[in-house]
């Protein structure tokens, strides 16, 4: 333990950078879970989707949906959400899976659904890129 505290005491610039990483890396999962979005694999999805009747939300741009999505996926540009979410209304007490190509954008576009009432929203973590990383069904049509 002292030679823990001589360390920090003699190196405080590298300690500080190493609690910053830390910081860094935990804040968006502590953020998501204060917020109480769920981030989920692509096989927790394939699981909702099919046992619980889940709806696929696609937030990803025109060009890239028509490139491949999940199959039965609803499109909505992230920048339209907000005014689909009457559109999306009737799914309010239903399972939402929010994907985009990596799980950034998705991750914020649970944050506007879970502000507007959405009871269960989960973020696709990896987005479309872990998706097809997990060899799962993708539609080009």
């Amino acid at each position: 333990m002292e030679q823990l505290l001589n360390f920090i005491n003699n190196h405080w610039d590298l300690f500080t950078a190493l609690i910053l990483i830390l910081v860094l890396l935990f804040a968006s999962t502590l953020v998501n879970a204060i917020r109480g979005i769920k981030q989920i694999s692509p096989a927790e999805a394939t699981h909702l989707i099919n046992h619980k009747d889940a709806l696929v939300l696609d937030v990803r741009e025109d060009k890239e949906f028509a490139g491949g999505h999940i199959i039965n996926s609803l499109h909505i540009p992230m920048a339209k959400v907000q005014d689909q979410l009457t559109k999306l209304s009737k799914h309010k007490s239903s399972p939402i899976i929010v994907s985009c190509r990596s799980g950034a954008r998705s991750n914020s576009i649970c944050g506007v659904l879970k502000k507007n009432g959405f009871e269960n929203v989960a973020n696709l973590k990896g987005g479309l890129i872990a998706w097809q990383n997990a060899n799962m069904p993708i539609n080009k049509k």
